[in-house]
């Protein structure tokens, strides 16, 4: 069978696959902190009939080799951290990272999670939590009469009380790790640690290249709606002539089982 039928048919897979991953950047494109993931592709190997440096006669070789290659297949997802445009909203428990780090959340079955979704909200004791209830940590506990509350570019929270005083309630830290990309997302918009992500390196917010908190602003998602309708062209039209070339391979069968007629 001719190998252009197999090589043709692993392009196709490869951008379904590139268009499944542009179709969840799109879907994504109003979600807080959302981080765009782009698709990376190789080349397969590839089958030599001739290598290149091959003696010929006496001091003489071929400088160049005679190979086709068999198709691609996808090498990995990259999760792209660049910030996201940040959105004024008023609300004084949204909270955005304006650079590296991310907030720390306490799943129900005790782990760690991280997140740059800042859209925090209290529970029935007053406790700062996301928007599926996971309290953040460290715990940051609003007291009921509070009239006001500020949060510092260095993640200092404090709350003005009925007679005019200001009490300072705790300190929001925030993690980097040396390779985010090898966080693992579990959806809700949040990442756990890996193996490849590293260990978490906690640190105050502005200082040491982490990110200011910004108080009444969140972070939108980093997604360019031209760029990915642009690559879902592409992903289209290759997919279109993976498609041909697999017909044209059909029609060079057909030929050849004519002749044997």
């Amino acid at each position: 069978m001719l190998m252009s039928l197999y090589s043709a048919a692993t392009g196709m897979w490869a951008q379904q696959f590139k268009l499944d991953t542009i179709s969840n950047n799109l879907a994504n494109v109003d979600t807080n902190g959302y981080k765009r993931v782009r698709t990376e592709f190789q080349d397969l190997i590839y089958e030599y009939s001739k290598n290149a440096g091959t003696p010929i006669t006496g001091a003489s070789s071929h400088p160049t080799g005679l190979y086709v290659g068999l198709g691609t297949r996808l090498s990995a997802t990259t999760r792209i951290f660049t910030l996201g445009n940040l959105q004024y909203t008023g609300n004084s428990l949204d909270m955005a990272i304006a650079g590296d780090g991310f907030f720390q959340v306490q799943l129900p079955d005790g782990r760690i999670a991280y997140t740059r979704d800042g859209a925090f909200k209290m529970d029935s004791q007053g406790r700062l939590v996301t928007s599926n209830g996971y309290y953040l940590v460290p715990n940051i506990t609003i007291p009921n009469n509070a009239v006001a509350i500020n949060v510092s570019e260095d993640g200092t929270v404090s709350v003005e009380m009925p007679d005019g005083t200001v009490q300072t309630v705790g300190t929001i830290t925030l993690v980097r790790f040396v390779n985010p990309s090898g966080l693992k997302a579990i959806g809700d918009n949040l990442f756990v640690q890996t193996g490849a992500s590293g260990a978490p390196i906690e640190g105050t917010p502005s200082q040491n290249g982490f990110g200011a908190l910004r108080q009444n602003y969140l972070e939108k998602s980093n997604v360019d709606v031209v760029k990915e309708m642009v690559g879902m062209i592409t992903a289209q039209r290759a997919y279109e002539l993976n498609s041909r070339a697999i017909m044209t391979s059909d029609d060079m069968l057909r030929t050849l089982t004519a002749m044997k007629r």
